[in-house]
């Protein structure tokens, strides 16, 4: 037991142990609140209990939605879905992790390695930086709408379940990160 523990505070683990360990939280997650995990729906959610506020009510643009056989039925309590709870844990598992392998070194802005790197592309200025990021997640946020989920919900929990949808996406992914490296950093990395 000492040596898993100890495993388990590793900064890097196998590939390997992380996929089959990667298996076991999904197949716990199916046995233990009956959904497979999946990411993309939470900010989809969360923006609509938003949307709905700031907005109109009764707009049903603005209601969280999920699909159930061939209906599609509101989510309520709007806005808390398992999703959300799913995207809690993370941050807090992540956290957690951190901890355990003593790499917890307080709240910072960004990691120095991408700083660098970033700034050897961009320049300093942080106002690119989050106008880039605020573009980039609402770009895959819309890409995970059209796709049908994200990395986890799709190429996770859909490679699970055999989903033909789920291997094209892994292989887009992987066939369009190639050209988005090279537009971005121009071979300097």
């Amino acid at each position: 037991m000492k040596g898993i523990v100890e495993y388990m505070r590793k900064e890097e683990w196998s590939p390997y142990a992380a996929g089959i360990l990667l298996g076991f939280v999904v197949i716990f997650s199916l046995l233990l609140t009956g959904n497979l995990p999946g990411s993309s729906a939470a900010f989809e959610n969360l923006a609509a209990t938003v949307g709905r506020h700031v907005a109109a009510p009764n707009n049903i643009y603005f209601v969280p939605q999920e699909v159930r056989g061939t209906t599609i039925q509101p989510i309520y309590p709007a806005g808390f879905t398992w999703q959300v709870i799913l995207l809690i844990g993370v941050f807090f598992g992540a956290m957690g992790s951190a901890l355990a392998a003593g790499k917890f070194i307080g709240w910072r802005r960004s990691v120095p390695d991408v700083d660098r790197q970033w700034r050897a592309i961009f320049g300093p200025e942080r106002w690119k930086r989050w106008v880039i990021a605020f573009i980039g997640g609402v770009v895959l946020e819309f890409a995970a709408g059209i796709a049908g989920g994200c990395t986890s919900g799709l190429a996770i929990s859909g490679g699970v379940q055999l989903a033909p949808a789920a291997f094209i996406f892994v292989a887009g992914m992987f066939i369009s990160g190639i050209p988005t490296a090279y537009l971005i950093y121009r071979r300097r990395f």
